[in-house]
């Protein structure tokens, strides 16, 4: 899994719709008092390497000047679009996303659009990448992040972003090659809150579970049970899922409330790569 091909269309045309704007439907899944979510299945043991962010493949070459008008005439879009969370605003506006595409595509990397990183992956869009981590942080035990699972590091990109909101992130890549690309262009910013996992990103992160925010950028039919139990108490998960109904990927949040039940809710129509299971030494050197 990696950054996800997306593709939010909201009918308004603009920013993803706001929560009170996009009537998601919610529903209670289990009853209160118990810590039993959709469903317990015993989780196969897969071979998972993890390296420090500093132990680059190769080194990265700093694109000309550093970016920061374009970054933030971004930031000023996605306010003007619609984004409130003023912290998210302020780090996407520090974080140089051009450096974290191949140099033929860094002209293009502060336009609201998804670009390919190698690997038939792609990054994605700014615009989705502040809804989604603006929703983690309107989860139940208020915004503050002391730990993060991010499943599909792709680039990096958004690895970087949810480094500067929270304590700890741990991002899990199933492609080694894409992987490696990531520790290459983090390597420079030396963030020691943020490690990178070589691994399934079905089977979460138990080591350091539980997370205050879980946020995937790969989306299959159902959520995993591994993401559910690996989600504390007052966390939220996001992520895209497909919908039987609607024939069609959409946002789902996902709620671990204080008596230990889950909620979920349903949120705009979106488009990602599909949630596959193992590792993958494609695209290794």
């Amino acid at each position: 899994m990696a950054d996800g091909e997306d593709d939010a269309r909201p009918p308004s045309g603009r920013w993803p719709l706001r929560l009170e704007r996009a009537q998601p439907s919610a529903r209670r899944l289990v009853s209160p008092g118990t810590d039993s979510v959709i469903r317990h299945e015993p989780v196969p043991a897969t071979p998972r390497v993890a390296f420090p962010v500093r132990r680059a493949a190769e080194p990265v070459r700093p694109a000309p000047g550093d970016g920061a008008p374009l970054r933030q005439h971004m930031v000023d879009r996605l306010r003007q679009a619609g984004c409130r969370d003023e912290a998210v605003l302020a780090v996407m506006a520090r974080v140089p996303r051009h450096l974290f595409v191949d140099a033929a595509l860094q002209g293009q990397a502060y336009e609201d659009t998804s670009l390919p990183i190698g690997l038939g992956q792609t990054i994605s869009k700014p615009s989705v990448v502040a809804r989604m981590i603006e929703l983690l942080r309107e989860r139940p035990g208020g915004p503050a992040l002391r730990r993060v699972l991010e499943i599909g590091s792709g680039c990096g990109y958004q690895a970087a972003v949810l480094a500067g909101l929270a304590e700890r992130v741990i991002s899990i890549e199933r492609l080694r090659g894409l992987h490696e690309r990531a520790l290459a262009r983090l390597a420079p910013m030396a963030l020691a809150n943020l490690q990178l996992v070589y691994g399934d990103g079905r089977l979460g992160h138990a080591p350091a579970a539980p997370f205050d925010a879980i946020i995937a950028a790969a989306g299959g039919h159902e959520l995993p049970p591994a993401w559910l139990e690996q989600l504390a108490r007052g966390g939220r998960l996001v992520a895209p899922v497909h919908d039987a109904a609607l024939k069609s990927q959409v946002l789902m949040v996902v709620d671990r409330l204080a008596d230990g039940s889950i909620v979920q809710r349903i949120h705009e129509p979106v488009r990602f790569v599909p949630l596959e299971s193992g590792i993958s030494e494609f695209g290794h050197s």
